[in-house]
């Protein structure tokens, strides 16, 4: 039996708001344990909370950058459970009338193709606090700090099939809540969480299989795997003649399977009510319109003007705009050096491999895009050629100085003098005569093949030091006079 696969995705952005969503305790990460916890977050008779502007603020703008409709009139409500990190015994959610309504985004898949993903609501609520289960003697420790850090809980519709389309789709939205500034997006620190809800079902069945919901999976690798594992897992249930349970499970990188933590609540099991303590929300229109009169360029219009404005490929455009940072990186670089595909080809090529095997982020880079461009530049005006550039890319990440201060310290601008380099040729064709008179004696196939021998053995000589394109030009014509 062939099945299809069944995604929807709950995206938990953490705002990034100077303060919590109900209180004026500091949301910074990596304080010690309960020292940003208020009396309001630590649920004190007679505390009542206050709305945070900004957060508002924040989840109207993405509304705004996924089409979506924005509710004029917002509820909190009160998601009523008992956990020994939930002081209250209530996280503050909202649930039948949210901020923002029903949106979309488009996603770029791995062949090219755009696919539309529907994005059902994105509503306001608050981070609850974390259990610690290490260093307490069989006992569990409680850090409040986490509790009432303003989320946007971002839900999908059921439109994703695959674990890379789920991968996608995560990676737009966090590309997207870091263009609008609204959310670091830091996966590692927990800033950006995904519970995923899979189900299978007959290719062919309008009807949805019976879904598992994997909890906080914090990075768009585990995310696939954890999809992946799960798809698995219940096609061979099925096909063993089991049934799919409605239950949440847990991903465990580890031993790189989902595992079941307890059985899937119902909303109704919440017991959900407007929060008496906090009044409606009135979004006004003016508000918005000035939210949209100010919005960012957007992660698609950045690609769509990489591509006009510089007549970068698709492929090049999508790829220097899947960041902020990476992509005013390389308008920095391109500013410099005035060549956008050179530009784009260094970023994406030599940087890239330099910050992937250092595990650094574009903010991280070594080489600054001021310094990359104008080794560009040295390169484009004939200073010095391509493997030189190598060499001073390496040393500029070594933090060797200036691009300048590098070519004249390792003595690597290029000798194009014609008749340096024509003395030089006609030592290597003398030294190698027995080559030429091979290579004149053969057919055009072989003589492409020779002709890289002499080419080699002259950029040796010349210590790489020679133009390329100049040692080409002139060996040719010795080699065939």
């Amino acid at each position: 039996m062939q099945w299809e696969t069944v995604i929807g995705l709950e995206i938990h952005a953490q705002l990034s708001t100077q303060s919590k969503i109900f209180s004026g305790s500091a949301t910074t990460f990596g304080a010690a344990p309960n020292t940003q916890a208020s009396l309001v977050d630590l649920a004190m008779p007679g505390t009542l909370p206050v709305l945070n502007q900004e957060a508002v603020r924040m989840a109207c703008q993405f509304g705004l950058a996924i089409n979506a409709e924005i509710a004029e009139r917002n509820v909190f409500a009160r998601k009523n459970y008992f956990y020994p990190d939930l002081p209250k015994g209530y996280q503050t959610s909202q649930m039948d009338h949210p901020i923002v309504g029903k949106g979309f985004l488009d996603i770029t898949l791995e062949d090219g193709t755009v696919k539309r993903v529907g994005i059902t609501r994105a509503h306001l609520e608050e981070d609850a606090g974390k259990s610690l289960h290490e260093d307490f003697h069989g006992m569990s420790g409680i850090d409040l700090n986490r509790a009432g850090t303003p989320l946007l809980e971002i839900v999908s519709e059921p439109d994703i099939r695959s674990a890379k389309e789920a991968v996608a789709y995560v990676k737009a939205i966090h590309a997207l809540v870091r263009y609008l500034g609204i959310c670091d997006g830091n996966m590692a620190e927990g800033s950006l969480r995904c519970d995923c809800n899979v189900s299978v079902r007959p290719k062919g069945q309008a009807e949805f299989g019976t879904r598992a919901e994997i909890k906080n999976v914090n990075s768009f690798r585990f995310i696939e795997k954890a999809i992946n594992h799960e798809v698995q897992r219940q096609i061979e249930l099925i096909e063993d003649g089991g049934k799919v349970v409605q239950e949440t499970r847990l991903y465990d990188p580890n031993k790189d399977e989902t595992r079941s933590m307890r059985s899937k609540e119902e909303a109704n099991d919440y017991r959900y009510f407007p929060c008496p303590d906090l009044l409606p929300v009135v979004i006004e229109r003016a508000f918005l319109d000035e939210l949209r009169a100010n919005l960012p360029e957007l992660p698609d219009q950045k690609r769509e003007r990489f591509e006009s404005q510089y007549g970068l490929s698709a492929y090049d455009a999508s790829v220097l705009s899947a960041s902020r940072e990476m992509a005013d990186y390389f308008e920095q670089v391109q500013a410099i050096c005035g060549d956008a595909k050179l530009a784009a080809n260094w970023v994406m090529g030599e940087l890239s491999s330099l910050l992937n095997k250092d595990g650094l982020e574009i903010e991280q880079s070594p080489v600054s895009a001021q310094h990359l461009g104008e080794m560009i530049l040295r390169l484009k005006d004939g200073t010095i050629n391509g493997k030189a550039a190598k060499t001073v890319f390496a040393a500029m990440a070594e933090g060797e100085g200036s691009p300048d201060e590098i070519i004249k310290a390792k003595d690597l601008v290029q000798n194009t003098d014609s008749g340096a380099v024509e003395k030089l040729l006609d030592d290597v064709l003398a030294a190698n005569a027995e080559q030429v008179e091979q290579y004149r004696a053969s057919d055009e196939a072989k003589r492409g093949k020779m002709f890289g021998f002499f080419v080699g053995q002259a950029m040796k000589a010349a210590k790489g030091k020679a133009n390329p394109a100049q040692v080409n030009e002139l060996l040719k014509k010795k080699l065939e006079g």
